[in-house]
């Protein structure tokens, strides 16, 4: 299978998983969605398929990893602090939805297909555990 292909198929692999843990999001009416767990895990693929077959030479892919977990920290903090309501913090869970979405989407990109598939199936039935009521 030639590189090109077999990068298209993790690009695929990732949207797919972001879009299972994205649609159960958006069931449970939480801001960010289907197409945001999409385009974060997609987004997190590609600089990883970009990383690891884009650039020749003395390069370290794990350093586009960093970035993404960076950069994937900013979007989760914006998510808490839109869902600040006096002195309830909300949007952690959303949070690190967002988190677990971006790592399965680098798992994608590297390749990793049976860990980002099992990673995502077990971050959807986390996400349907009930809420405890306090």
């Amino acid at each position: 299978m030639s590189p090109e292909l077999e990068a298209g198929l993790r690009l695929l692999l990732s949207a797919i998983l972001g879009g299972g843990i994205g649609f159960q999001r958006e069931r449970a009416g939480k801001p960010a969605g289907l197409r945001t767990h999409m385009l974060i895990c997609l987004g997190s693929a590609l600089f990883t398929v970009v990383s690891a077959l884009g650039f020749t030479g003395n390069v370290d892919p794990a350093r586009i990893a960093a970035g993404v977990v960076t950069g994937i920290g900013f979007i989760g903090a914006g998510v808490i602090f839109r869902g600040m309501r006096g002195d309830k913090v909300m949007g952690i869970t959303t949070a690190a939805s967002i988190w677990v979405t971006a790592a399965i989407g680098i798992a994608a990109g590297a390749g990793l297909y049976i860990i980002a598939s099992a990673t995502a199936v077990v971050t959807i039935l986390v996400l349907l555990i009930p809420r405890a009521k306090g």
